[in-house]
């Protein structure tokens, strides 16, 4: 008799239990072989629902054919592909109650309002920085053309990419990610290339968060020298004058010049020279402090988890707020410059376009890029059917945060008396470190970085030790010499080209080619011929797209 008071989930619990604890998250469905009752069999919506007598005989006959075999023989176990999904499955037993299993993945139930932020949030990096720049490069009007286009191009991929799996006919395809798609379509050099080009944008998204992180420690250290020793470095900088300065590091500048090493001059006001210059020596941006950053980031890079970081992913979004609250600030002050000229470079305009507008087109394409954790992200909407409107609606969030600080920037950049080529790839180097709330802005990120900066390497290591050695931590020197080429990388960036612009440009444009342009189009392409249902202006445009994530590329080699 104690048999028919079992529930069908585990053969071990009796319906005491159930009672007792009243949720039934911590089960393992997949494996435990839930019994599903259907909705319309739910009498109420009590904490123990009730269920009607079709659901009860329902449940008697499962159990008589689980008693045709023995506990051993999985043969008239249900197959994976009729098992529900986990807000759909309830625990029966026959003394009428059912327990909804409410799944043990909390972000599963997240809104759209939750997931179209998340998405924004995951989107929000450090290219926010260098689109005034970009923007620059291509010319304001074409600039802004150009962002638009990239946008829509950027979140049609994405779309590709998130129908993907549920493309493939005859598997589950539940829990796949897009690798898991290339892995389908192209065998094992889809996986392993697909694996290689995120391995680009994680590598190149460690190298730029190097190169800043050594810019705001200097000027954040600079900052906190200058006050404490009342250093006044405002006659030695070329900018503006009054509250609000803006400085051009380079005032001999030439049209079309992608530099960014700044060369700044104490200038002191009656303190001995030899302790700034002893300061200066010690403390120099690309010298010492890229150096500097090993001892406090190589060891957060050898824990072996990194839910610790995780905590801190919310100061992404507070730096970006604080961010648009600064370019506000310093629009509203320093008012509009803008002359329109359409072909030809003057005294201290650039054109409305530019041929060096693949630069901008190559930070555009990192700035949007998402789809490689589209799929995870989505998977967290609690209504699957908004998926495609709430991508959307985070892409159109994206943009426009991009064109208001882009714009904003250039638009207040102020010309004359300085020449609008002067605006830097990070566009805070625009700030002398005296500026009080430019030092909150580099203090946040600062910070900021230092906690995701260990998130990103987590990622890496995980995706390259997984495929490489089958563990996340196969020992702890493997993980201390992938950390040390990671850190490597990021300290030759910062001492001998801390340009974050081409850096961010190039990682953009080489890991779009495979996995925003060419994989895409192709599983597309593919998926349809595969169904019967490809077209030649469909095949003619998904190619097109191909050969633009090329063109892409390319051009960044002649910039």
């Amino acid at each position: 008799m104690e048999d028919d008071y079992r529930p069908l989930l585990s053969s071990e619990q009796t319906v005491e239990s159930y009672s007792h604890k009243g949720s039934t998250d911590s089960l393992d469905v997949k494996a435990k072989r839930p019994f599903h009752v259907e909705p319309r069999n739910i009498v109420d919506d009590e904490p123990q629902e009730r269920v009607t007598a079709e659901a009860a005989i329902l449940n008697s006959r499962v159990h008589y054919y689980g008693r045709l075999t023995g506990s051993s023989d999985r043969l008239l176990s249900p197959p994976n592909h009729v098992i529900p999904r986990p807000e759909e499955i309830y625990i029966y037993s026959p003394l009428g109650t059912a327990f909804k299993v409410t799944g043990s993945d909390p972000s599963s139930k997240n809104p759209s309002i939750i997931t179209i932020f998340a998405i924004w949030n995951t989107m929000m990096g450090t290219s926010i920085l260098s689109i005034p720049w970009g923007i620059k490069q291509a010319g304001f009007t074409l600039g802004i053309l150009i962002l638009i286009f990239v946008g829509l191009l950027m979140l049609y991929c994405c779309y590709v990419v998130l129908k993907s799996p549920k493309a493939i006919p005859y598997v589950d395809t539940s829990d796949w990610e897009f690798p898991d798609v290339c892995r389908y379509y192209f065998g094992k050099f889809g996986q392993w290339s697909s694996l290689v080009f995120s391995m680009v944008s994680l590598i190149g998204a460690m190298v730029v968060y190097w190169v800043l992180m050594s810019n705001f420690l200097y000027n954040t250290g600079q900052f906190i020298y200058n006050y404490a020793h009342n250093v006044n470095m405002s006659d030695s900088q070329f900018g503006t004058n009054g509250s609000d300065r803006v400085i051009c590091p380079y005032p001999n500048t030439d049209p079309g010049r992608n530099d960014t090493t700044t060369t700044l001059i104490f200038s002191n006001s009656g303190n001995d020279t030899s302790d700034t210059g002893s300061f200066e020596h010690w403390w120099s941006k690309t010298n010492t402090i890229p150096f500097y950053l090993i001892i406090l980031l190589l060891p957060l890079l050898c824990f072996r988890s990194a839910s610790f970081f995780a905590r801190f992913t919310f100061l992404g979004t507070i730096s970006v707020i604080y961010l648009i609250a600064l370019v506000t600030v310093k629009a509203v002050r320093l008012g509009f410059h803008l002359e329109f000229h359409w072909i030809d470079t003057t005294e201290f305009y650039v054109p409305e376009f530019r041929l060096l507008f693949p630069q901008l087109t190559g930070v555009l394409t990192l700035a949007f890029f998402i789809h490689n954790c589209v799929i995870t992200l989505m998977k967290s909407n609690k209504n699957q059917e908004n998926n495609v409107r709430d991508l959307s609606v985070a892409y159109l969030l994206v943009g426009l945060t991009y064109l208001y600080v882009g714009v904003l920037i250039f638009a207040a950049f102020p010309s004359p008396p300085l020449f609008k080529d002067c605006i830097e790839p990070n566009f805070l180097d625009n700030f002398p470190s005296s500026d009080v709330m430019v030092f909150v802005a580099r203090t946040f990120l600062l910070f900021q970085m230092i906690t995701v900066y260990p998130l990103l390497g987590y990622l890496v290591r995980v995706q390259m030790m997984g495929q490489i050695f089958g563990s996340h931590y196969p020992s702890f020197f493997h993980v201390l010499f992938l950390n040390l080429v990671i850190v490597a990388a990021g300290v030759l960036m910062a001492k001998y080209y801390p340009n974050i612009g081409s850096i961010i440009r190039f990682s953009g444009a080489t890991c779009g080619l495979a996995l925003v342009f060419v994989f895409p189009a192709l599983v597309h392409m593919i998926s349809l011929k595969r169904q019967g249902t490809l077209r030649w202006p469909s095949a003619l445009f998904h190619s097109f797209l191909i050969l633009l994530g090329l063109a892409n590329l390319l051009a960044q080699f002649f910039m």
